[in-house]
């Protein structure tokens, strides 16, 4: 933005300010004081209330006092600290290599520093306190914006009792009310009733004055509601300009952030920047690093009343969100797939079963890091506290033997919040099994009711907990189950998963929803603890079938989760049984009416492309694509093109007889039939590797 539009963007917003008087007195005061009176402004306040709003005015009375002034948005900021001092390094517009403490440390003139929304930086609260403030000098003063009032440890450190300054927002009072709605050019004759109804709650008037823009010559007669947002809101929604703007919002509600693409795909319409950028207007849709943000209460409020008014469009609209996040995940990893993810789990929010059972500021206070040196103690510290010294001795066996598939939650100081180990259950030995009766439980139950096939693996998720909560909800709890999930969506020839819980009753519930079974027979003890097994046959409901019913829980209206129909159930055919079940493939692909009755039909093969819910003529054409690009395959080896010419001119444009074709071939027959067999050895060697999700050979 230009220096310019940026100057005339605040001086509209503070044409349209009101209130807040004796704040604005307060910040004006310290600007003009020869010294700061103190060195860090905490305003709180619940949502809604006007927080943002104030930062901004305070940014504009920076402007008039000629003070620099640089505004942070930590809703758009990880909770660690090498992110947020990115955030202020581009606020501040310098360079890449440029350190902003050195760069403020080394301003000659006072500069007020705005972080907004700090309530998401929780986590940074003893670094922002004892590490960032502490470096600054005395010429900076910081305003910080939120929701609760600065925690007790910023009180009880004698030093920063008087250094930093409370300020509570509450709703506006009515004068101040009818001034604002002034402004908006809502009606005189309806303030009373908006003033009545809407009780000075700053976003509530911004709600009216937006049902106003829309429709000025309405008469605002609410009927009597608890929810004054919700209300507003279903008023604001039925007098948008046209049916694609009253879309574009409750697409808009349903998602955590939208962008262009992500609106173009829920809406099927190419041409949205205008409606992106009708959106971004609204006074309750919040611009962020990574796309558009409605304001929590009304993102309630609008989701609920889309599912309520049309549960077809709501379902459709969360089908539509899913294919864009999934087809995005196949293209991303690390950080970025990480978030999709989220994004993706966000969806499920609003399904009663899931809902309690996830923190929904998208793990905010931790963050998924490798194990670091020096990270054990704590680790096993956790164990011992929450499962016992037999246990910890278990997760040292684990964590020495294989650190590299230990996921450590780290809080933003760095110090591990939690962990999640993970037991390769097809690398196990008698002697980790010997060792650690979860992995012999695990084991057992796959020898007896799944057994491995030739290239799968299986995975324990032997340790999952919070330093604190252990294995109850919070964030950390939050990120392991993230994952977890990222794990099932990449890790190749992922066959099987067992889940451990201490508490297996309490998770009964969201792990039925997730298709996570109850797997009584691999239950375990511990130091006379016993714990609690859930698993998955990834064979059976493989990745692709599992987030298409996954997608119909989503929109569920009922707690119970939707059971998997029979349908859904897929064949999980050993090595040898699948070769078979290749060459009788092979040799009917000509015939589609005798390809119908292939196992293949139901194998992990065709349902990791069309899902399980395809009919029998749609799988039978993604068996034959399979057959045909696996032979056309041989053709990139020089030493397979003779494999390929004779399974070419045997089955896909078969010759009247073997004969004939070894004849057309130009080789002796047997010399025919060897190139055949080989052919098909490597054929199904090639489409072995996609059944089970390994890389090909």
């Amino acid at each position: 933005m230009s220096a310019r539009m940026a100057d005339r963007l605040s001086a509209a917003r503070h044409q349209l300010f009101v209130g807040r008087a004796g704040e604005r007195e307060f910040f004006r005061s310290a600007l003009a004081a020869a010294e700061w009176p103190f060195q860090l402004l905490f305003v709180f306040g619940p949502g809604g209330v006007g927080k943002t709003a104030l930062l901004r005015e305070m940014a504009y009375q920076c402007a008039e006092a000629d003070t620099p002034v640089t505004y942070v948005d930590a809703r758009n900021v990880e909770p660690s600290p090498d992110s947020f001092l990115n955030a202020l390094r581009r606020a501040l517009d310098l360079a890449p290599h440029e350190s902003p403490l050195s760069f403020l440390a080394s301003h000659p003139s006072r500069v007020v520093i705005l972080i907004d929304t700090v309530e998401t930086l929780a986590p940074l609260d003893h670094w922002l306190r004892e590490a960032f403030l502490s470096q600054l000098p005395e010429n900076m003063l910081v305003v910080m914006a939120g929701r609760e009032p600065p925690s007790i440890a910023w009180h009880a450190d004698p030093g920063w009792q008087t250094l930093i300054r409370a300020l509570p927002l509450r709703n506006l009072n009515p004068e101040e009310g009818r001034w604002f709605l002034t402004k908006r050019s809502v009606p005189p004759a309806q303030h009373r009733a908006v003033l009545d109804f809407t009780h000075g709650h700053p976003l509530a008037l911004s709600l009216v004055a937006d049902v106003f823009a829309q429709r000025p010559d309405i008469e605002f007669k609410p009927e009597a509601a608890p929810d004054v947002v919700r209300a507003l809101l279903a008023q604001l929604v039925q007098k948008v300009p046209g049916p694609a703007h009253r879309a574009a919002l409750e697409a808009c509600a349903i998602v955590r952030l939208m962008t262009e693409g992500l609106l173009s795909a829920m809406l099927g319409n190419p041409e949205v920047h205008d409606l992106f950028e009708w959106l971004r207007g609204l006074s309750f849709v919040e611009s962020g690093r990574h796309g558009l943000l409605p304001h929590d209460l009304a993102r309630e409020a609008l989701s609920a009343d889309v599912r309520w008014r049309n549960p077809d469009w709501y379902a459709e609209l969360h089908r539509r969100a899913r294919s864009y996040y999934v087809d995005r995940l196949q293209r991303s990893q690390g950080q970025e797939q990480r978030r999709l993810l989220y994004d993706l789990v966000f969806l499920h929010r609003d399904n009663p079963t899931v809902r309690p059972y996830f923190e929904w500021a998208e793990s905010g206070s931790v963050f998924t890091d490798t194990m670091h040196a020096g990270d054990e103690p704590a680790l096993l510290a956790m164990v011992a506290r929450h499962e016992g010294e037999d246990s910890a001795r278990i997760a040292a066996y684990w964590l020495a033997k294989h650190p590299q598939r230990v996921y450590v939650f780290r809080e933003t100081t760095q110090e591990p919040a939690g962990f999640l180990a993970l037991v390769a259950l097809h690398e196990v030995d008698k002697e980790d099994m010997d060792f650690d009766p979860a992995a012999r439980a695990a084991w057992d139950y796959l020898q007896r009711h799944a057994p491995l096939r030739s290239g799968e693996v299986a995975t324990l998720f032997r340790f999952w907990m919070d330093r604190d909560t252990y294995q109850a909800v919070s964030p950390t709890q939050s990120r392991a189950f993230i994952d977890a999930v990222q794990h099932y969506l990449t890790t190749p020839g992922l066959a099987f998963t067992f889940f451990p819980c201490a508490d297996p009753d309490f998770w009964a519930e969201v792990f039925a929803y997730a298709d996570l079974a109850r797997l009584r027979p691999a239950d375990f003890e511990v130091g006379a603890r016993r714990y609690g097994m859930y698993g998955h046959d990834w064979r059976s409901v493989p990745p692709v079938a599992w987030m298409t019913l996954l997608a119909e829980r989503e929109i569920a209206s009922r707690a119970e989760p939707v059971p998997p129909r029979l349908s859904e159930v897929l064949v999980v055919l050993s090595e040898s049984d699948f070769a078979a079940a290749v060459h009788g493939a092979l040799r009917d692909y000509t015939r589609p009416a005798v390809l119908r009755g292939s196992l293949l039909l139901r194998s992990r093969l065709i349902a990791d492309r069309v899902g399980l819910g395809a009919d029998l003529a749609q799988r039978v054409a993604v068996l034959q694509s399979l057959l045909r690009e696996a032979t056309e395959s041989l053709q990139d080896s020089p030493r397979d093109v003779k494999l390929y010419r004779a399974v070419h001119h045997t089955y896909l444009q078969p010759a009247p007889t073997q004969e004939k074709a070894a004849e057309l071939l130009d080789l002796p027959f047997s010399t025919y039939r060897r190139h055949l067999k080989a052919g098909v050895t490597r054929i199904t060697e090639i489409l072995w590797q996609q059944e089970i999700g390994g890389p090909e050979k």
